[in-house]
């Protein structure tokens, strides 16, 4: 699936580390707004009890769509 085929409410893995927003590489969040010419996005990321960690504008290269094969892992948040 190409970037610019990205919906909102799907999810989508981060390519690049975000240390300000205490995310890595390999998070997943889910799109909560496409703006309408692709090219950026507003992500939410979340524990996995549901609290949200992060919610951060990205351009269209710094995330990507999920591969059917991946499988989420858990790692435990540097901020509170």
């Amino acid at each position: 699936m190409k970037d610019n085929m990205i919906k909102e409410h799907e999810r989508v893995v981060l390519t690049a580390a975000l240390p300000e927003a205490g995310l890595e590489a390999g998070d997943v969040g889910t799109v909560v707004h496409a703006y309408a010419d692709k090219r950026a996005y507003e992500v939410e990321f979340l524990t996995l009890t549901g609290r949200t960690a992060a919610v951060v504008t990205l351009e269209a290269a710094q995330v990507r769509a999920v591969n059917r094969r991946e499988i989420t892992h858990a790692r435990e948040l540097e901020t509170a």
